[in-house]
């Protein structure tokens, strides 16, 4: 793949001609919001490539977006349907990609689909990471493809980026640019919870910045407390800093949300803010931040800074270090099931190999190397997700 700096300037070339094109890979529900988003736009110079196999399916998906933002009179953008993309199939992925050209490409499929995987882990312990091999699985395949396409495009993973991202740039991989959602999803209740707080009414005047992992954006959403280990957090008020009791700020954050597909409004919405804020920062010349997990191949959520002027990416270091962000990541990731991913190997703790022992009666290895992913997926689809679904 090109370098992240060419594919920006190529992206700010078909910003200036109008013609900007995004890829969405698996039309899910997450896919599927993110379709119904873009559209909202009402944007003509954005084209949408909807890439996968079920044609039929993809085509009455796609109607029912075009006819419901025609209604609402935002229908200016362009969606086209590929249905030769099987995301097993590293080769058609790889043609799907050259033949279109894409400025983004965003990865919202599920190896196994229709189900999350919290549902059945998060109420026996508290640790994603089991999941992470199953994560990893087709964004591995499209990142080769992409990497063979030579591709331009700003590539966006949608699962568990936190880990997924950094295991890809571990074993020395093509790995996404970004991922979306995770801590992403925590800005919004912290800027709602400090508005309660302090009394101001006008919270989309808060700024967040923020850098911790998955496990703190679910047991802050779903508990409202941070199970004794700290994320990294800053508030702003119009560029003033504000001071906020964090104990009480995250109790306010937890926020009831339904746990089936309308979950994933929030995903797409994540997909949606990286995407646009990018756009807009290099059409306007200006400055953004965005949250994100995995970015630029980092374990665990980062602030991001695009300056559009020249037009490049990078961690925000304005408010935190890198090394201190860096540190708190890796301890919030441990809380999740990952003590570490080095070298190619995803290396589960031991307390999530007990707990799992215990759960399902099953024994996962204590590591995995890159070359293991399918084969530890498939071992995990069979003994865990199709016995406890």
């Amino acid at each position: 793949m090109k370098n992240l700096q060419d594919r920006l300037i190529n992206l700010k070339e078909n910003i200036n001609k109008g013609n900007i094109s995004i890829m969405i890979m698996g039309l899910g529900s997450v896919g599927l919001y993110l379709l119904d988003y873009i559209i909202s736009r009402n944007d003509p110079s954005v084209k949408v490539i909807a890439a996968g196999r079920n044609t039929e399916k993809m085509q009455q998906d796609i109607n029912i977006v075009r006819i419901s933002s025609l209604i609402r009179s935002q229908n200016k953008s362009t969606v086209i349907i590929d249905s030769n993309c099987d995301l097993n199939n590293i080769n058609e992925i790889s043609e799907c990609i050259k033949k279109h050209s894409p400025d983004f490409i965003v990865n919202t499929s599920r190896v196994y689909p229709g189900l999350k995987y919290g549902t059945i882990s998060w109420h026996n312990f508290r640790a994603y990471g089991i999941w992470s091999p199953l994560a990893i699985n087709l964004i591995r395949n499209i990142m080769l493809a992409a990497d063979k396409a030579d591709t331009n495009a700003i590539v966006i993973n949608a699962s568990y980026s936190d880990a997924v991202i950094p295991w890809l740039k571990s074993a020395e991989q093509p790995y996404p640019d970004f991922g979306s959602g995770n801590v992403n999803h925590l800005i919004p209740r912290i800027k709602y919870a400090a508005s309660q707080l302090l009394n101001l009414n006008d919270y989309w005047n808060i700024d967040v910045n923020m850098a911790t992992s998955h496990f703190h954006d679910v047991v802050i959403s779903k508990e409202g407390q941070i199970e004794g280990q700290n994320p990294l957090l800053a508030l702003f008020y119009k560029g003033e800093k504000l001071i906020v009791n964090e104990t009480a700020l995250y109790e306010l954050c937890k926020i009831p949300m339904p746990t089936d597909a309308k979950r994933n409004m929030m995903n797409a919405s994540s997909n949606f803010d990286i995407i646009f804020t990018i756009i807009d920062a290099v059409r306007n010349k200006s400055s953004k931040i965005f949250h994100s997990p995995g970015a630029l191949g980092l374990i665990g959520g980062y602030p991001v800074k695009i300056n559009g002027n020249t037009p490049d990416i990078n961690i925000d270091e304005s408010v935190f270090s890198l090394n201190d962000m860096i540190s708190v990541n890796k301890k919030s990731l441990y809380l999740d099931g990952i003590e570490s991913i080095e070298n190619g190997t995803l290396t589960y703790t031991d307390i999530l190999l007990e707990k799992v022992k215990k759960t399902f009666s099953v024994n996962l290895p204590k590591q995995i190397n890159f070359k293991d992913i399918d084969s530890t997926a498939e071992f995990i689809i069979e003994n865990i997700i199709k016995k406890n679904k």
